[in-house]
């Protein structure tokens, strides 16, 4: 097989999480040590870094920083929420990716993201090969909501799973405290899948549980959200904690959270904007009830808190990474990296490659069979399932007792010298004074 030689590039694309740092430090650390790779790029805020060329060197990074970025939450080299259109109808915006591609010889694309990004990758890569331009095209999954199809689980929902149960785990034991009636409202993320809002149950293993738990598989009724209120304050004195998605639709298809006039606002894809469902749901119990009613919405705050991320997740995350350049230096292309759980007691995954067009736009849901829609709960599958997942503590070392995330230079390298030159001077202020 003829070695193919040239400069690699990442991307990340939509909503951060606290181990996506992680897959780009696999990424970027594989990358260095490989001969036939010639440069090691990253797009700033994703595919509209390349369509502008705003393109970080990460050759001329520390290492240091590069491996603290496995306990860094949040998207280091910027992300991004933009749908490419179909490059039949309009080839305007690809051309310009093969032409930013050619000027840096670039032959390696990365790209890391949930559904939309890995329809974008897949969109590049056909269009590459129908102008006969040698690029391989891979695939690193992320999101929260774990709802990519084809593989077991995606990096970051762990961590956010862990999170969500710690938190109600700690809400049910200060619920608790006084002796008065209290309800309390958690809202998980999670557009359609309720894979975040299931993880409650991991605190109920642990005798701490949510009483209610509802998902966007199940149609939400606020007649049965009622009963199912009314029952449990008369079984616990007054005191329920309820955890819903983000995403729970009422019969008219229409999200909770779109009930509350002063959403409905649109992103760069057209999906609703999300959260705002826990307040919808409280102001409508204070309506039945006198009981006091809390709502938490931690939103972004879920989905990077890397002080309680799961060690599991952080090292399947830069293993994803490192998995991703050496698929693309084996020259494959046009796929996504995926986990699969090895049928063993002790928890172990493989990493496997799955066709980008199978997981472009398929999306994963909680199976039915784990909903108890009754009791408006989920089963005791799902622990069996996630357990594992969260196992393990990684945090970011500490400097002066607060967490000392990656620092990186962020050097562009499309001539912007005066920008670069301002990044390397504001940083080196920063740890001086620091």
């Amino acid at each position: 097989m003829k070695i193919c030689k040239g400069a690699m590039i990442l991307g990340q694309s939509g909503g951060p999480t606290s181990v996506i740092n992680a897959s780009a430090a696999g990424v970027f650390i594989e990358a260095l040590n490989n001969e036939n790779i010639t440069h090691v790029y990253a797009a700033s805020h994703g595919i509209k870094g390349i369509l502008n060329e705003e393109i970080f060197d990460i050759n001329q990074e520390d290492i240091k920083e590069l491996e603290l970025l496995k306990t860094t939450p949040s998207s280091s080299i910027g992300s991004v929420r933009y749908k490419l259109k179909d490059y039949k109808e309009d080839p305007s915006e690809y051309l310009r990716i093969l032409e930013v591609f050619k000027k840096y010889d670039i032959r390696y694309f990365l790209y890391n993201g949930g559904n939309d990004s890995m329809d974008t990758c897949n969109k590049i890569s056909k269009f590459f090969k129908e102008n006969s331009y040698e690029c391989y095209c891979i695939g690193i999954p992320k999101t929260i909501d774990n709802d990519l199809a084809f593989t077991d689980h995606t990096p970051g929902f762990a961590s956010v799973a862990k999170y969500i149960a710690t938190t109600i785990m700690e809400a049910k034991l200060d619920a608790t405290v006084y002796d008065t009636p209290m309800i309390i409202i958690f809202e998980a993320m999670g557009r359609n899948a309720g894979w975040c809002a299931a993880s409650a149950k991991l605190a109920e293993y642990k005798g701490l549980g949510a009483d209610l738990i509802y998902v966007p598989e199940i149609t939400f009724s606020f007649d049965k959200f009622w009963q199912d209120v009314e029952k449990k304050i008369k079984e616990n004195n007054g005191k329920v904690i309820i955890v819903a998605s983000e995403g729970i639709k009422i019969e008219d298809g229409r999200y909770v959270s779109e009930l509350n006039e002063s959403r409905g606002e649109k992103d760069s894809f057209g999906h609703a904007q999300m959260g705002g469902t826990a307040s919808v749901l409280a102001s409508f119990l204070r309506s039945k009830t006198k009981i006091k009613v809390r709502s938490l919405e931690p939103s972004l705050i879920q989905r990077s808190a890397a002080h309680l991320a799961s060690k599991v997740d952080v090292i399947e995350a830069y293993e994803a990474g490192r998995f991703a350049v050496k698929l693309a230096l084996n020259q494959e292309t046009d796929y996504m990296v995926g986990f699969k759980r090895k049928p063993k007691e002790i928890y172990s995954i493989e990493y496997i490659k799955i066709p980008l067009e199978d997981v472009a736009n398929a999306e994963k849901k909680l199976p039915l069979e784990w909903i108890l829609k009754e009791e408006s709960n989920i089963s005791d599958d799902f622990i069996s399932y996630c357990l594992p997942l969260i196992q393990g503590d990684m945090k970011a070392p500490l400097e002066d007792g607060l967490p000392r995330f990656a620092k990186l230079k962020k050097i562009l390298v499309n001539g912007n010298w005066r920008l670069s030159v301002f990044i390397i001077f504001f940083s080196k202020d920063i740890e001086t004074k620091g």
